[in-house]
């Protein structure tokens, strides 16, 4: 499937002359690391003692008993430190960064999470560490921004483009092109030149790992299908990895928006606005015109709001092992609320998206079946959105008065 990062045509290095040399380097280095047997345990071992591991798998007992069909397990990833999935790839490459000798880091991050992630590995090892965030995702995840700078990150918000994830990550691309020598490119999901979406679905492989066993350990048996929201698809690369030769259905959710008719959503695999293209270093499907140029994406869940997407799933999607679905900000809304009352579980926006599907199927499927789904990071992060969303007054109240009371 894969050679020199190709994924039956997908992905590949498409970087510029001056970065070859440092993207050698990083290749050398990660598949040194893949040989040795003891970075892996020292991994485990790290995020064991650092980060919560290994997350549990939580039967959702009453969300089982009012579909009426297959057991319903959660893989709780919202349970590792930080919040999100996003600290088992940053965990890892700080210890590649240890391994090749680089004292500062940098990333890009959408939702928050991989910043938070990146800038509290920075802290761990004592590197120096920038964070590069699009203006609209920093003013609707503040509280995130508020973390990575207490925890010694230089977070800077980017002006250009659509002031997005993908315009965080080209400013991390000019970033690292000036300071090679010095920095490593923490990038937070299955994306970009290769060795990234295999070295991020490496580290992340620990989800499915973990995931097997504790359900066969919890059901006895496979689940009949996994669930995962996909943005970049660190989190559905990492779930579906265990799973991936067994006879079970592995199902992606990207973000249908205000639906997939209404040109505001971003969706890239299961909709007609995505076509194979090159950007960013990579070859995938982006949403993009037929002149090749980037369209405008949306989403309620900032992590889920990219043009592109991993080129290991569109290679899954060709062929035919990873279904994708969409799932609108409305119904998303609907799921995360289900969820809460029903479980007292509070998942990610991003996350509920696969909360959204896994629903709807449960009632077509028997209690002899079981059904998965990632909670790739908890819903925190997202108050100020959800909060907005259901239109609550005491919250707005709130607000207006921590609002008067800093100018007072």
């Amino acid at each position: 499937m894969i050679n020199r990062g190709y994924y039956e045509g997908f992905g590949g290095a498409y970087i510029p002359e001056i970065l070859v040399a440092t993207f050698d380097e990083l290749v050398d280095a990660f598949q040194k690391a893949k040989n040795d047997p003891h970075f892996w345990q020292e991994y485990t071992s790290l995020m064991s003692s650092f980060s919560c591991r290994p997350t549990p798998v939580t039967f959702a007992e009453n969300l089982t008993r009012m579909f009426k069909g297959p057991r319903i397990y959660i893989k709780r990833e919202d349970l590792n430190h930080t919040g999100a999935h996003k600290a088992n790839n940053v965990m890892g490459q700080g210890l590649l960064v240890k391994r090749m000798g680089k004292k500062r880091v940098i990333a890009e991050t959408g939702a928050g999470q991989h910043g938070v992630a990146t800038a509290t590995m920075a802290a761990r090892f004592g590197f120096e560490c920038t964070i590069y965030m699009g203006e609209v995702d920093l003013e609707r995840q503040r509280p995130n921004v508020f973390w990575m700078e207490r925890l010694g990150a230089r977070v800077v918000p980017v002006l250009d483009g659509t002031r997005i994830l993908k315009d965080a990550i080209n400013e991390a691309f000019r970033d690292w092109v000036t300071h090679m020598d010095t920095t490593h490119y923490v990038l937070g999901t299955a994306c970009g030149p290769h060795p990234f979406p295999e070295m991020v679905s490496y580290f992340q492989s620990i989800i499915g790992k973990e995931a097997r066993k504790q359900i066969m350990d919890l059901d006895g048996r496979l689940p009949s299908r996994v669930y995962a929201c996909v943005g970049g698809g660190s989190n559905a690369l990492g779930i579906f990895s265990g799973f991936m030769d067994d006879p079970v259905a592995l199902v992606g959710v990207e973000a249908g928006g205000k639906g997939l008719d209404s040109g505001e959503h971003a969706s890239r695999l299961c909709s007609n606005d995505a076509r194979i293209g090159v950007a960013q270093g990579y070859k995938t499907y982006f949403l993009q015109n037929s002149d090749g140029q980037m369209k405008k994406t949306h989403s309620i869940a900032a992590g889920l709001d990219y043009v592109g997407v991993s080129p290991i799933l569109s290679h899954l999607k060709e062929a035919g092992r990873v279904r994708f679905e969409a799932a609108s900000d409305e119904e998303v809304l609907n799921a995360l609320s289900l969820t809460m009352q029903k479980e007292g579980l509070i998942p990610a926006l991003e996350s509920a998206h696969a909360f959204v599907q896994a629903f709807k199927e449960a009632p077509t499927l028997s209690s002899e079946d079981s059904i998965l789904i990632n909670q790739s990071g908890r819903g925190d992060k997202d108050i100020f959105t959800i909060a907005d969303a259901f239109t609550d007054p005491k919250w707005r109240e709130f607000i207006k008065k921590k609002a008067e009371g800093y100018h007072a």
